[in-house]
């Protein structure tokens, strides 16, 4: 599979990795049965976010994916980054292979978790927005909230037995 120099270089040196001490917002996406987790915290002063970090547990797309992703958002309003979508994020890669384009949406939902989580937290419920990826909403680890590819074990019965 071959990635842009892009990818590789924000795989190989991922930015903002980690957790931020008392989040503003925090955002978790994925499903342990398909092998890529994200998870992002953001801090927010008068409705921007100046800072953000992620945890990731994937693939090398989805590594590169949230490191892109925290460099996109960083000092912009809360409304201007969850605009940004998957395509803005493979743009901004240099392009991803079609197999790991699920990587990107992973990538903006945990976003868009996150600052949904802020403004829920701040009572301005009326402002949460939809995630890319609607069985990204689930909080069930079950197969059915599976990202439906068929990498690390996708798919397979929540029994943990293969298909």
């Amino acid at each position: 599979m071959n990635y842009s120099d892009k990818v590789m270089d924000h795989f190989i040196n991922p930015r903002n990795v980690g957790e931020l001490e008392n989040p503003d917002g925090v955002g978790q996406v994925g499903n342990v049965n398909c092998g890529d987790i994200m998870r992002m915290t953001i801090k927010v002063v008068d409705n921007r976010i100046t800072d953000i970090n992620f945890k990731t547990f994937g693939c090398g797309a989805a590594i590169a994916v949230s490191s892109m992703v925290t460099e996109m958002v960083k000092g912009k309003t809360l409304e201007e980054a969850v605009l940004i979508n998957r395509d803005d994020v493979a743009v901004a890669l240099g392009g991803l292979p079609d197999k790991k384009l699920h990587c990107s949406n992973l990538g903006t939902d945990a976003l868009k978790a996150a600052v949904n989580d802020f403004w829920r937290r701040t009572g301005q419920p009326q402002k949460v927005v939809k995630l890319e990826d609607e069985h990204l909403e689930q909080e069930s680890e079950e197969a059915s909230a599976c990202c439906g590819s068929n990498e690390r074990g996708c798919g397979q019965p929540s029994n943990g037995n293969p298909a």
